[in-house]
């Protein structure tokens, strides 16, 4: 006996139950790419391969949004510097205030890239540049004034010559070098103690600073051990 002809629309209809649960499902997903996507736009998830643009050997590209606030970061660093310095104690609102703009806005320029997909050579040189060199400033300002530890400064200061000796050697025997986990995660103690430093937020300031500190020092270690495997790498190719 012939089967009477189904309706495409009974096939299709859901029950109020599966249509509360799609949307859960839906409602779900939608939030997990937003999390990817703060995740990915505020620097927290690195993962997957570098932009084309930052490898080495690509157009410095200096003319973007991320360049210029990198460029004024730059140009802040010794206005921040003569400020400090012109302070009796070294201390003060307005070094403290200039120090965090300029440390701050190094996560700017970060998302500003991401945001306009504005990645370039020139950035990725930059940054770093930055970065030590606020770090050297705030540091003299608190060898000047006894703000932290001088001992633990000069320790900084020699891993700090260590590492550009490192990176120097790594190159002229085509090392590809690049900043690894710890040293990543040792600017912002360091900086963070800098400022603490400047607010006379001395307790706090001592404590950040050992921590940037270990993480610098470990930091050093391993490019010291990048270092011992790949010149043991160079000596076995070049015995056989």
């Amino acid at each position: 006996m012939a089967q009477p002809p189904v309706n495409d629309d009974a096939k299709t209809r859901r029950t109020p139950r599966e249509a509360g649960q799609d949307a859960v499902a839906r409602a779900q997903e939608t939030a997990e790419r937003a999390r990817l996507t703060f995740r990915r736009l505020s620097g927290l998830d690195r993962s997957g391969p570098p932009p084309p643009q930052t490898l080495p050997g690509q157009p410095l590209n200096p003319w973007t949004i991320p360049n210029a606030i990198g460029f004024a970061r730059l140009l802040m660093i010794p206005v921040f510097f003569v400020v400090a310095m012109s302070q009796p104690n070294g201390t003060g609102s307005w070094p403290a205030l200039l120090f965090a703009i300029i440390a701050w806005s190094d996560y700017a320029d970060g998302i500003a890239a991401r945001v306009t997909g504005q990645y370039s050579r020139l950035g990725t040189l930059i940054d770093p540049v930055a970065d030590r060199l606020l770090v050297l400033s705030g540091a003299i300002v608190c060898w000047r004034f006894e703000l932290l530890p001088r001992w633990a400064i000069a320790v900084l200061a020699l891993r700090e010559v260590a590492i550009v000796v490192l990176v120097r050697v790594g190159l002229r025997h085509g090392m590809d070098i690049s900043v690894n986990w710890p040293g990543r995660l040792a600017v912002w103690p360091l900086m963070s103690a800098i400022f603490a430093a400047l607010t006379e937020l001395d307790g706090a300031a001592e404590v950040l600073l050992y921590i940037g500190l270990f993480l610098a020092m470990l930091s050093l270690a391993m490019y010291v051990r990048d270092g011992i495997a790949f010149s043991r790498m160079l000596r076995q190719q070049r015995s056989t």
